[in-house]
């Protein structure tokens, strides 16, 4: 059985310092650390200082549009309260959110200084798992990302002010927070040893690979959680994301693969 510690790690004076934030860190610096040492195994014709420093945009991109997204699918409370939008401390950002700004700031950085966007992105791909699964643990010190009610051994306990309504009287759930973890665990395993090398001549499809296994992941694990920012009928926003995701890089590997056989 998980049960959450709480959310604050420490104090600074009257200034908590948050579980989550501390946990986002590590997550940034784990995946920056394995981006160069990566580099430097598989990926030598890039230069160190062009990670660092796309990294620094992937990075703020990639806080940048978790925030957006999450206002954007929350509109009608934000546009009532507009000093909210950069309450980052409150809570609320979006995986597809960072995802989406990531991929925006690195694509206008490489652009700029006329490097290759898909020779990077499949090098950003083997970390960004690693990174996500720690990142997820966030999400268990803070009591979210949870799933419908459950009793199986390894449930998860919410305390009554983090339960949804409809839920109040329920006190263990899935963890799917753990079901996420476990799931870019694999991702990482397979896009490290299986596919790096024989997607090697074809750049972009790691890539491609990694945002296919991530969307279809999410797609199943969306319909378990409770806590789906928006939802469109009985479907979360988040799982036609996934759809729609899968059917784009569906897409572009069959034109890369099409474009590397006609050169």
């Amino acid at each position: 059985m998980l049960i959450p510690s709480g959310r604050v790690a420490f104090y600074i004076g009257n200034y908590p310092i948050m579980k989550y934030g501390i946990t986002m860190g590590f997550a940034i610096a784990t995946a920056v650390f394995l981006l160069i040492l990566f580099r430097k195994k598989f990926f030598e014709d890039i230069l160190e200082d062009t990670i660092l420093d796309l990294s620094f945009y992937v990075v703020l991109g990639g806080i940048i549009g978790a925030r957006l997204w999450y206002v954007l699918l929350n509109c009608s409370y934000y546009f009532s309260h507009l000093s909210e939008i950069i309450m980052v401390n409150h809570g609320g950002i979006s995986i597809h959110g960072a995802i989406l700004g990531g991929i925006t700031a690195g694509f206008f950085y490489v652009k700029k200084n006329n490097l290759n966007f898909l020779r990077l992105a499949d090098l950003y791909s083997l970390v960004i798992p690693v990174g996500q699964a720690i990142g997820r643990w966030g999400n268990f010190f803070n009591s979210e990302a949870f799933g419908k009610p459950c009793d199986l051994f390894w449930k998860m306990y919410i305390s009554p002010q983090y339960r949804p309504i409809e839920y109040k009287n329920y006190e263990y759930f899935h963890p799917t927070f753990l079901y996420e973890c476990i799931a870019d665990i694999l991702i990482f395993i397979i896009l490290y040893f299986f596919l790096r090398k024989k997607l090697q001549n074809y750049n972009g499809l790691l890539f491609f690979s990694y945002l296919i296994m991530y969307s279809v992941a999410r797609l199943f694990i969306e319909f378990l959680r409770v806590d789906s920012v928006l939802n469109i009928g009985s479907i979360p926003v988040a799982a036609l994301v996934s759809i729609l995701i899968i059917i784009i890089s569906i897409f572009f590997i069959i034109f890369l693969v099409k474009n590397k056989a006609h050169n």
